[in-house]
């Protein structure tokens, strides 16, 4: 099986954002630009996120997951927000492939078999946002890594396998962000407690990073946002209007971000299937700057 390189899009209203620990959200710029350059570049599929949309209880990605999924032709998650069945069927006619539950999949499990059952488990994608507590364990968190629920996330994970989901969503929200490297052993202990694929986020500062998660931490894809993101901004930054969501100040700095090493998907994937794990290589079209 290939490995899977997939940027994650966290969205704010209009606009592409990031942060550190799933807090400090900075706007990045406007995420179809984002998203078509990485269609471009090779990407796998994507991922947005709406990361305010449990706040509110709704998700607001309607519009931008139209334009998306008329560009870009890669399997497209969608999360944030997510809490019904009708939820759920209103993003997936919007155009996107599959969807990320967490918030309410925790709040009533039966969600997920139902959404299974309905749209196909490879439609169902759970999000598990987890975070190290003093005495080792882990625990699954919600609203965006807000929200402490006491839920221990390896057993959870098999719970959610169980209940039909096709595919967990793992970040680690104390190395999100970070540029400092997956949280392996949180990684491992998933991947090889469960059969379904398991998506690792969250740390990724250079290509190095990648391969370790893949080689020890048994991932079967990554999900990459820093590294892409600032390298992208590095040499595409447009002066678009971003005023209306968020925290600019990034945007009028000098835009750049060193605890992580920028790298483009063909870079990355280059990198890997010289060091012997399998991609989907060569990428007819990509490169750039």
């Amino acid at each position: 099986m290939n490995t899977r390189i997939i940027p994650r899009l966290d969205i704010k209203g209009p606009n592409l954002v990031k942060g550190i620990h799933l807090e400090g959200l900075r706007v990045l710029g406007k995420p179809h630009r984002f998203a078509r350059y990485y269609y471009e570049s090779g990407a796998d599929e994507l991922i947005y996120m709406d990361v305010v949309a449990s706040l509110y209880g709704r998700n607001s990605l309607a519009g931008i997951i139209e334009r998306t999924s008329r560009e870009i032709f890669i399997p497209l998650t969608v999360g944030g927000g997510l809490r019904t069945i009708e939820d759920i069927r209103a993003v997936l006619q919007a155009g996107a492939d599959k969807v990320s539950i967490n918030t309410a999949a925790i709040g009533r499990p039966a969600l997920i078999a139902e959404a299974s059952k309905r749209f196909g488990s490879s439609t169902i994608v759970v999000s598990i946002e987890a975070k190290k507590q003093s005495d080792g364990s882990y625990l699954a968190y919600t609203d965006c890594g807000r929200v402490r629920t006491g839920v221990e996330v390896f057993g959870w994970a098999k719970k959610v396998e169980e209940l039909g989901c096709g595919e967990i969503l793992l970040t680690s929200i104390d190395a999100e962000g970070t540029g400092r490297g997956f949280d392996l052993d949180l990684v491992r202990r998933v991947s090889t407690s469960v059969s379904i694929p398991v998506i690792a986020s969250g740390g990724a500062g250079k290509i190095e990073h990648l391969a370790d998660v893949v080689r020890d931490g048994k991932a079967d894809a990554v999900s990459l946002a820093s590294c892409l993101h600032y390298q992208y901004i590095r040499r595409y930054y447009t002066d678009d209007d971003y005023s209306s969501e968020g925290n600019v100040a990034f945007l009028r700095s000098d835009r750049e971000f060193t605890k992580v090493q920028g790298a483009r998907i063909d870079e990355i994937k280059k990198f890997l299937v010289e060091g012997g794990i399998p991609c989907r290589w060569p990428v007819e079209g990509a490169g750039g700057d």
